[in-house]
């Protein structure tokens, strides 16, 4: 019997790097914003915004297996990232680097990771 996924919104995804996929252990998430906004206020009342541009983000609490090393996580730069969402997203992020150098946690054997770009897209 085939399995109804039609109204699967959350909870799973695939996640690779340049082709390579990784293990994602939970906690995962992207922005695809190019702008911050912040209003600016005077004591006569709001005089508008500022606006500042942003990189997009990928980010995953990736488990720690035998192949991959915390290095290479460290040095990635100019990576292709995708991940594959629950709800049929395909997120894509190119010439991403890692940010927020990546730590174990042993007792879960997980590493969280941060990827930043200019281009984030969600499709």
């Amino acid at each position: 019997m085939a399995v109804d996924n039609t109204y699967l919104l959350a909870g799973t995804c695939q996640l690779s790097v340049n082709g390579t996929s990784y293990l994602v252990a939970g906690d995962f998430g992207y922005s695809p914003a190019k702008v911050k906004r912040e209003t600016l206020t005077g004591k006569d009342g709001v005089h508008g915004y500022k606006e500042e541009p942003v990189p997009g983000y990928i980010k995953a609490k990736l488990r720690d297996s035998g192949g991959l090393t915390v290095a290479q996580l460290n040095q990635m730069t100019n990576v292709t990232v995708t991940l594959q969402l629950a709800n049929g997203k395909n997120i894509v992020g190119r010439n991403m680097w890692t940010v927020e150098f990546p730590e174990v946690d042993s007792v879960e054997g997980t590493i969280d990771v941060k990827w930043e770009s200019p281009s984030v897209e969600e499709a």
